[in-house]
């Protein structure tokens, strides 16, 4: 997006920066101020008054930041000067931060609407965001500004990034991912939108007790969350169970779905900023709902539990990310949540499609979906279902626009790590979705049976229905079929996808299944994470432009044997690993030495993960220690071993390697022959 003007670089530091730059007002050259679409009004005069007001972003000098921020202590938290904590402090500079990404989220939005431009929706069971407060001020460049205005009426930011919780969002990988393409595409100025479900209480909060992993509730939100946006008017209806009945329109055969329970979803709203850009986008979050708030007539009859049964089994559906699916209740949970969060956006895009747009062929023109690993796939169908149900499209015209706008990320390379839905439980659940699967699978089959004659082994490997006893529903497949482009995360994982698990499909669709490797945003990994080694890289390269892009790192190999930049080098992974032990020593009471290489796993904690494989070197290391002389000893370069992450509640094997790895801690930990050269650290609650 447009950068300042020179010419305004130079005015007066108090004059607020003028909504002309933003793009917005540069759609009509910015010879022209254009009035906002949102405020319509008959008399012209009255939106003009209501434009003039709105039409300067709030001011960016020291003064204009501290009477935003004072004001939400008084007017937002109703605090006073007497009363004002550092998590009070906290919360007002936070939605004194959310008032600046709103002014650009409102413009972002309002651009990408007037020009009708096609819009990317990253659909994903987690995002792991992380904190916010640091990376926000880093990307709109106000970091500086922030630390300044605080300090002067007593504050530290560095103290407030502390008060801040971690969003309960995500667990692993995939939900970290999904955060930093959000990130990339704000900074790249795509128009996306993130959605995914707003969850009270996340995973649960790791304790370990006696080794073992103990889960509790992570109330991630009883501090509120001044970083949201609560949108009552954007709810939809969602519902489960019922029956279909079909009827015949105009050769077309579509179905009625009745009955059921329905629950409503509610959108909150999460300004995403680009980094050195006015480009603001969304993470676009669902919170579950009863259809029917309270049971006024079994509350009078004495009923009281009756009376808000149907409100706690609707909240239960965005209660917690991945709820233990030992049991049946608890795989129908987690299909609920997959089928609530894809049917609210699905209506979602909709919506704002049908915006500007009336011609549904233009629909892929408009959105692509990219659905994030196999959870988000009844995203495919329920878009089907509406297509032909509700739009009336017929089979041929909504296949092909389904086919058209969405896209698949794998994740594994497992064939047991896959996603399989129980025949029965989706028929239960999802009455007509089922029908739509099938119908789906009989469609591609004659397809796969004309190609490939009697070849059986092929069809069965292929379909989307898993024969058996109890019949299985391929997500995987579904998604690949759906989509009309599949990627993997990385080279080799594409390459092994393509050669082992999606063999078949990879020889049928040659060119769909393809390689995007998959980073990091180095504004959090890097700037935000390590500053003084952003300072290093930025002095050595005389710019700051790598941190937007990171190809321009390759020219730190010039210094690769300049001693004085090594030395600094050096000097800050020192420094960063002492305040890493210094953590360790006031989370775990356990002694690290600086002086060693840190070894470390941080994973979701899985046995296709290899925590296992590196706790049995662990103790093989330490065992080949154990048989060496002191002298020996000596000469080994120390090492201490740091693992970390959650385990599925009901996950027994894994839970087991956590326990396994406290055990050998503790031996190797408390060894006076050993000392220092071994150590062995998990790390508990990291993410």
């Amino acid at each position: 997006m447009d950068k300042v003007n020179e010419e305004e670089k130079d005015t007066d530091k108090k004059r607020p920066i003028k909504r002309k730059n933003s793009k917005f007002l540069m759609q009509d050259g910015g010879s022209s101020p254009l009035l906002r679409p949102e405020f319509i009004y008959h008399n012209e005069d009255k939106a003009q008054k209501i434009w003039s007001l709105m039409q300067t972003y709030q001011g960016i000098d020291q003064k204009s930041i501290q009477r935003s921020i004072v004001n939400h202590v008084e007017y937002t938290l109703a605090m006073t000067r007497f009363n004002f904590s550092d998590f009070g402090c906290y919360q007002a500079t936070a939605f004194s931060l959310r008032d600046r990404l709103l002014e650009s989220w409102n413009d972002t939005n309002q651009y990408f609407t007037t020009h009708n431009v096609k819009r990317v929706y990253y659909l994903s069971l987690e995002f792991l965001l992380g904190r916010l407060m640091q990376n926000t001020l880093n990307n709109i460049n106000m970091e500086k500004n922030y630390r300044e205005a605080l300090m002067d009426i007593g504050y530290d930011l560095e103290r407030l990034y502390d008060e801040e919780v971690d969003p309960a969002l995500g667990n692993g990988g995939l939900g970290r991912l999904a955060a930093c393409f959000l990130d990339s595409l704000a900074t790249l100025e795509v128009p996306a939108w993130g959605y995914g479900i707003r969850y009270d209480y996340g995973i649960f909060k790791q304790v370990i007790r006696d080794g073992y992993q103990c889960e509790i509730p992570d109330f991630w939100l009883s501090g509120g969350n001044p970083w949201e946006i609560e949108r009552p008017e954007v709810i939809y209806p969602i519902r489960f169970y019922g029956y279909t009945e079909k009827y015949e329109e105009d050769g077309v055969e579509r179905a009625q779905w009745k009955g059921g329970e329905i629950v409503m979803a509610k959108a909150y709203d999460t300004p995403v900023p680009g980094y050195n850009t006015f480009n603001c986008n969304n993470l676009r979050l669902w919170k579950s709902l009863p259809a029917r708030e309270f049971d006024f007539q079994s509350f009078n009859k004495g009923d009281y539990l009756s009376s808000v049964e149907s409100k706690q089994r609707a909240e239960y559906i965005t209660s917690v990310l991945y709820p233990n699916d030992n049991s049946e209740e608890g795989k129908e949970l987690r299909l609920k949540q997959q089928y609530f969060f894809c049917s609210a956006t699905v209506r979602d895009v909709i919506r704002r499609f049908k915006k500007n747009n009336s011609d549904w062929k233009d629909f892929p023109n408009k959105a692509a979906l990219q659905l994030n690993d196999t959870h988000p796939a009844i995203a495919a169908v329920e878009f089907l279902r509406i297509l032909i149900d509700e739009e009336k499209l017929d089979w041929g015209e909504a296949w092909k626009i389904l086919h058209s706008s969405f896209s698949y990320t794998n994740h594994t390379v497992l064939p047991e790590a896959l996603e399989t839905w129980s025949v029965g439980l989706i028929n239960h659940l999802l009455p007509r979705h089922m029908e739509l699967i099938y119908l789906i699978n009989h469609f591609f089959m004659d397809e796969v049976a004309k190609k490939y004659p009697g070849d059986y082994q092929r069809m069965q490997e292929m379909s989307l229905i898993a024969e058996g006893d109890d019949k299985k529903v391929r997500m995987a497949n579904l998604c690949i079929l759906c989509s009309h482009k599949v990627n993997g995360v990385a080279e080799l994982h594409t390459k092994l996808i393509q050669e082992t698990i999606f063999k078949r499909f990879h020889e049928y669709f040659p060119n769909k299944i393809e390689n995007k490797t998959n980073g990091v945003t180095p504004r959090r990994w890097i700037h935000c994470a390590n500053p003084k080694l952003s300072a290093l890289i930025t002095e050595a390269l005389d710019d700051s432009e790598w941190i937007g892009e990171l190809e321009r790192v390759e020219y730190l190999e010039n210094f690769a044997e300049d001693e004085e930049f090594v030395q600094k080098w050096i000097d800050i992974k020192k420094q960063n690993k002492e305040k890493l032990a210094a953590k360790v020593k006031e989370v775990l009471g356990i002694k690290i030495p600086v002086n060693a290489l840190y070894d470390v796993q941080i994973k979701r904690i899985h046995e296709y993960k290899r925590q296992l494989m590196n706790i049995l070197y662990v103790i093989h290391r330490y065992l080949t220690l154990k048989d060496m002389t002191p002298g020996e000893r000596e000469k080994v370069v120390p090492r201490v071993v740091i693992i970390g992450g959650k385990a599925a509640p009901g996950y027994h094997n894994a839970k087991a390697i956590i326990k396994l790895v406290n055990a050998v801690g503790d031996i190797v930990n408390n060894d006076k022959d050993i000392g220092d050269i071994l150590k062995v650290i998990f790390y508990p609650n990291y993410c």
